[in-house]
């Protein structure tokens, strides 16, 4: 039987074992810890002799926790959990140390947001680091297995360790090219009109956000595209039409024309969404001091 010596075990280590848990890859988890992969690997090795277990096994390209790594998955995020709440009531001063963060959003809030923000931690000399994920419709697992530390989005996850701020609420609009066409008037030339969607990576568009609208009845899109980005350069000098919400016009879609829907519809919000357990955090109360700060600003150029 191997002694388990518990004074050998510090945050770190933990950090890399839940981080490897995660992704079953050791080059993503150094990626994502911004350590180099020898130094993950090294970790684990370590982990390996304090547990008595191999912990992951090779499985094709990738590897598999074993039943004991699987079983210690809850305990070290509690640990880890508690540890970071103890930590949270450290003085907290952003120019001290670089401000790291992961971010699950969409290109509109990528863009819209984040440069101003970025500009500010700037001016104030934070070194402030972000890394963006598309979020899509984001789950809430994200959040809980801490592979990011802030969503934006319209669709937020739900869940009991869930938090959500409402930043923004906007329309759903009909952008197009005015140099080629008119925007539909009527509910029937809308639905019979060629569009073009945003398709996320679980099977919905951008468009399941409009709850007035029967997405069954409409014809299907000409083109499908992975982000906001991509939309743009089809509609230009075509008749195709895209609905997406109207902040759109202050980024991706700001060289497209824009009208009203043709029918009744509810307003969009978009929300700020987050773990519990960062909620007393410094750095992150930082952050999302400054994304709603960013957000009221945005109000005041769309209006």
């Amino acid at each position: 039987m191997n002694y388990f010596d518990h004074k050998n075990l510090d945050w770190h280590l933990l950090e890399v074992f839940l981080t490897v848990l995660q992704e079953s890859n050791v080059s993503r988890a150094a990626e994502r810890l911004n350590l180099t992969q020898s130094t993950v690997s090294h970790s684990l090795n370590k982990l390996r002799a304090i547990f008595g277990d191999p912990l992951f096994v090779r499985s094709g390209r990738g590897i598999e926790p074993t039943e004991r790594a699987r079983n210690l998955r809850d305990p070290v995020m509690r640990i880890l959990d508690d540890m970071k709440a103890l930590a949270d009531e450290r003085a907290f001063e952003p120019t001290n140390q670089p401000l790291r963060f992961n971010i699950a959003a969409n290109d509109l809030i990528r863009d819209v947001l984040f440069p101003s923000i970025l500009k500010t931690a700037n001016s104030m000399k934070v070194d402030l680091r972000l890394k963006f994920m598309p979020s899509g419709v984001p789950a809430a697992g994200l959040l809980n297995d801490a592979r990011c530390d802030l969503i934006i989005t319209p669709v937020p996850p739900d869940g009991p360790d869930i938090m959500q701020l409402k930043l923004i609420e906007g329309k759903m609009v009909c952008f197009y090219d005015a140099s080629v066409r008119k925007p539909p008037d009527t509910w029937d030339s809308y639905r019979n009109d060629k569009r073009i969607e945003v398709r996320f990576a679980d099977g919905r568009s951008s468009l399941s956000v409009v709850t007035d609208v029967d997405i069954i009845e409409l014809n299907e899109p000409v083109v499908s595209v992975s982000n906001f980005g991509g939309v743009v350069r089809f509609v230009k000098g075509s008749d195709l039409i895209a609905t997406e919400l109207n902040y759109m016009a202050l980024g991706p879609l700001r060289e497209l024309d824009q009208a009203p829907l043709p029918f009744k519809t509810e307003p969009v919000s978009v929300y700020l969404v987050w773990h519990r357990r960062d909620t007393t955090d410094p750095a992150h109360r930082w952050l999302r001091k400054h994304v709603t700060q960013a957000s009221k600003e945005l109000l005041t150029r769309l209006n």
